[in-house]
């Protein structure tokens, strides 16, 4: 048994019409003093007697005092686990935390914003981010955020790429239970944002299928052993209540196995020590096929592997990857995650722990740019890498086991779970939820009790639906226009956007209030010239370089550089299997069609058969592309074959059938000959 575990949750008793239990918020209570030295934290609290913990950078790597560290790195360490002075910051009558706060209530699950849109005194507020393994949302926990979004945010529910929802527009006088009532709906926060492990993905789909559900399992499984374990989570929003949850005993085994060095002993975070990780960790587990996930964007990639019978046997690793960069930065780099190896399946958390421990050891702590998992492995080489885990691990990993292709998978529409009901995945544009699809989405979910799902690609399935409820659930969806797949224009299918413009504090430009008018101007390009409606690209777009939307996997992403400006990346394929490249600089919001619209225009003439965008934009090359856009000057317009319709009444055509047949004709070779004469004739300046 544990009392840190993110899934915690006590059950809230429900009336027949659900509303959420949000209690009367009365003020924080303060849970600990700051009793503070410079090298060394205590906890005061009479409920925990921890040893002292002396604050290092790493385990096995004292600081020295000409150690450079970064500015958070300090915050961390000064903190006393992530508490202070968020913990006396929160007490105080202003609208926004300060800096050492800011960065530490990240790790709580939200960030401090402001409403950029506005001139003068800033509003500040700040945005809550879930934590969801597997995108997983129980019926009680969604209707919750549906009450939260209303009463103490802007209204909407943002679906994240990470299968996560975001709340925003929360005021600090509120946070207190906005937070505590997630806490008490089933629902946490807890290491959502900060220095340490996202959100674990997996596939949303509810197949119960052995390698689907082992692959959703293993993801519940990485996310409780990577759960913070001191406790500053509960202490701050539910003044320490205790949320006692057990865990498979493979999970407790593994995070307190010290066998090869990889904890601090003694401390209240076994894993994290008092400085937890450089940088922020993210982990998705999938089946083979199934590249839902996004997996090579990953810090690690978790492939289930099965014997011929679909038995799990083990998984492949793979390591390296993040899409995060800084722009004319050329040190800093969107990479893909290579392979690392094989273990069995009774040794995942061990792998995946040494790995953490891995980066937590050896990653930069003095530039928060270099400080992906990415650039230690860029530097070291995977051999390296590999030896330096296996000594953590215990053991070698075994080879790497033969995958076949990746696909992307969107689950939308309707699909058979296995076990006699269905699941419906929806189409959500941005991943955002307001207005009538809100207030629809709600009721379906609350009159049928439905669990949901939020998928990495900020779409949401329903799960556990009845096959006599298929029916008006479609109407009543299709009723406020929410349409089935196949009625969607195929580019806002795979279409991703971050948030942007107006409350991201990093944004450049716009993204999610963007995208809805570039993909509109895109289909009008496809039109122009010439290819058809069915045919699409994966765009993708973020308003900065840090990539949340994923753009450098797309086969048209555009990145902001500047006001209303965007950096144009090209060359993804639509199974997210390879990187695209920049391809051109400040290309203006206006300016789009000058560049796009030769590049579709030259794809739809020289593709080779079925080759999509992406796959034909690196085939070419971005010399040639280049080439293609400065020499532009619009398509080239085929000749015309109208259609005309010559016959208005079945007497006229008899009589011209009767006639054309006199000469071996048809009634409209016979009609176009008669106009074409008397328009020649005319335009001559003679009458018949």
């Amino acid at each position: 048994m544990t009392t840190a575990f993110q899934g915690a949750a006590t059950s809230v008793a429900l009336n027949d019409h659900h509303r959420s239990q949000i209690p009367t918020f009365h003020g924080l209570r303060p849970a600990y003093a700051s009793s503070l030295t410079r090298n060394a934290l205590t906890l005061p609290s009479p409920a925990r007697s921890f040893s002292l913990i002396r604050a290092v950078s790493t385990s096995g790597k004292p600081e020295t005092a000409t150690e450079k560290r970064s500015k958070v790195e300090i915050f961390k360490e000064q903190s006393n686990f992530i508490r202070y002075p968020l913990n006396e910051d929160l007490l105080t009558d202003t609208p926004n935390i300060n800096e050492a706060a800011t960065q530490l209530i990240k790790f709580h699950g939200s960030y401090q914003q402001y409403n950029r849109d506005e001139r003068g005194t800033r509003s500040y507020s700040f945005m809550l981010r879930t934590k969801n393994p597997c995108g997983k949302v129980p019926n009680q926990l969604y209707l919750t955020m549906d009450d939260l979004a209303d009463q103490f945010g802007i209204g909407t529910l943002r679906l994240t790429t990470r299968q996560t929802f975001q709340l925003h527009g929360v005021l600090k006088k509120n946070l207190k239970t906005v937070m505590s009532t997630i806490i008490h709906n089933m629902g946490s926060t807890l290491g959502a944002c900060g220095d340490l492990n996202r959100n674990v993905l997996a596939p949303a789909a509810p197949i119960l299928r052995k390698d689907y559900l082992f692959a959703q399992q293993t993801a519940e499984n990485i996310a409780a052993l990577l759960t913070p374990q001191s406790g500053f989570y509960y202490d701050i929003w539910v003044d320490g209540e205790k949320f006692v949850t057990s865990e498979p005993p493979e999970v407790v085994q593994a995070r307190n196995d010290n066998s090869h060095g990889t904890n601090f002993p003694d401390s209240p975070e076994p894993i994290y020590g008092t400085q937890f990780l450089p940088r922020k960790f993210k982990i998705a587990v999938t089946v083979p096929t199934d590249n839902s996930v996004d997996i090579l964007t990953n810090d690690i990639g978790v492939v289930v592997v099965t014997d011929d019978d679909g038995e799990p046997q083990g998984f492949n690793i793979y390591v390296g990857g993040g899409m995060g960069r800084t722009h004319r930065l050329e040190t800093t780099f969107p990479r893909l995650a290579e392979p690392l190896g094989y273990v069995p399946k009774e040794d995942i958390l061990y792998a995946v722990k040494a790995i953490v421990v891995t980066q937590r050891e050896n990653g930069r702590r003095d530039d928060r740019k270099y400080s992906r998992m990415k650039y230690l492995i860029s530097s070291w080489g995977i051999e390296k890498f590999r030896s330096a885990v296996e000594q953590y691990y215990g053991k070698k990993f075994e080879p790497f086991r033969k995958l076949p292709e990746w696909e992307f998978k969107s689950y939308l529409g309707w699909h058979e779970q296995g076990d006699g009901s269905l699941f419906y995945g929806l189409h959500v544009d941005n991943g955002r939820i307001g207005g009538k699809m809100k207030k629809t989405l709600r009721e379906i979910i609350e009159k049928y009790n439905l669990n949901v799902r939020i998928t990495p690609n900020q779409n949401i399935i329903l799960t556990d639906i009845r096959a006599a409820w298929k029916r008006p659930i479609t109407t009543t969806l299709a009723q406020v226009g929410l349409l089935q797949p196949r009625f969607v224009d195929p580019l806002n299918l795979t279409a991703m956007a971050c948030p942007a413009f107006p409350l991201c504090p990093l944004a450049i430009t716009e993204a999610e209030r963007g995208i809805p008018d570039i993909l509109k101007r895109i289909r009008t390009m496809f039109e122009k010239v010439g290819l058809k409606y069915n045919e699409s690209v994966v765009v993708r777009v973020t308003g900065c370089p840090n990539g949340c939307a994923r753009p450098y996997m797309a086969e048209l992403g555009l990145v902001g550089d500047g006001p209303n400006s965007y950096q144009i990346w090209l060359g993804g394929n639509k199974n997210q299997t390879s990187l695209a490249q920049s391809f051109m600089d400040k290309v203006k919001v206006h300016d789009l069609e000058k560049v796009l619209e030769p590049l579709f225009y030259y794809w739809k003439q020289k593709r080779q058969s079925k080759e999509s965008f992406g796959n034909f934009t690196a085939r070419i090359g971005f010399e040639k592309l280049k080439e293609y856009v400065e020499k532009w000057e619009g398509p080239v317009v085929a000749p015309t074959r109208y259609n005309l319709r010559l016959f208005a009444d079945k007497e006229t055509y008899e009589a011209m059938d009767g006639l054309a047949k006199l000469q071996n004709k048809t009634a409209h070779q016979l009609a176009m000959e008669v106009i074409r004469n008397f328009v020649a004739s005319n335009q001559n300046g003679k009458s018949e």
